[in-house]
């Protein structure tokens, strides 16, 4: 792969205090893009800005209130101009049987899972129509899960709210990809991230472990090589649809 292939082009990516999305931003910088990192942990994005040098916008926001997503969104047009790829990577897993469940977790996958990603697009969609009026790439990458069609048990809630971002990427190409935009759906297997660790079930955070032990799981650079190949690519081609596993997994 060639050098700085996103040069110019200015990246909005949510949920990049670890996991995947640090790695996408980390790679996205390497590749020349201006990157704008959203999370709610500031230290994290300060270190991460720091570590990653070129032009990083480090903006602490809580995805789950639509205000902080435009307030941020307004701030990073002002010091680094109009948004053309945006990675709505910022997600949650929490999982419980349905009977027993603690119900304020599933508030916290709606809020994050659900309405941080449509918060997220809605604020960006003004900016990526308009780089798509112009001829040029213009991104809309949802990270969903191959939960999203695949079967956990305890699960449910998790795996319901990434079909809602799967279905919802389907849909939106059919009415953004007409206007120019690519709306990508990403769905990983098992990854080595953080995710899972701060939920309550102490039964489910041991079946993530176990699976986790299981195989050999990907770490978050697979996926972000994957997500900036398909940013990459000419305007005219959308890579609509990515399903990146462990070689071993099921």
């Amino acid at each position: 792969m060639t050098q700085n292939i996103l040069s110019g082009r200015i990246a909005v990516v949510t949920g990049a205090t670890s996991g995947i999305g640090a790695a996408t931003a980390r790679r996205f910088a390497a590749e020349g893009a201006s990157v704008a990192i959203l999370g709610r942990r500031e230290d994290r994005l300060k270190d991460l800005a720091t570590s990653l040098g070129g032009t990083v916008l480090p903006i602490a926001t809580d995805i789950s209130s639509q205000d902080a997503v435009n307030a941020a969104a307004e701030r990073i047009r002002a010091e680094l101009g109009r948004v053309d790829l945006v990675v709505a990577n910022a997600g949650v897993m929490l999982g419980a049987p349905f009977d027993t469940a603690d119900t304020r977790e599933w508030d916290e996958m709606i809020a994050t899972n659900l309405n941080g990603l449509l918060y997220t697009g809605r604020a960006f969609i003004p900016d990526l129509l308009e780089a798509a009026s112009e001829g040029k790439p213009a991104d809309l990458i949802h990270v969903s899960s191959v939960g999203a069609h695949q079967y956990f048990q305890n699960f449910g809630i998790y795996a319901a709210s990434k079909a809602f971002v799967s279905h919802l990427s389907r849909n939106l190409r059919l009415e953004l990809a007409p206007r120019g935009v690519r709306v990508k759906n990403v769905e990983p297997g098992v990854v080595s991230t953080e995710l899972g660790d701060g939920m309550l079930h102490d039964a489910g955070k041991e079946m993530v472990a176990a699976l986790r032990a299981s195989m050999k799981p990907l770490e978050p650079e697979a996926l972000a090589d994957a997500i900036t190949y398909a940013a990459s690519l000419p305007a005219n081609v959308n890579v609509s649809e990515l399903v990146v596993v462990p070689t071993s997994q099921q």
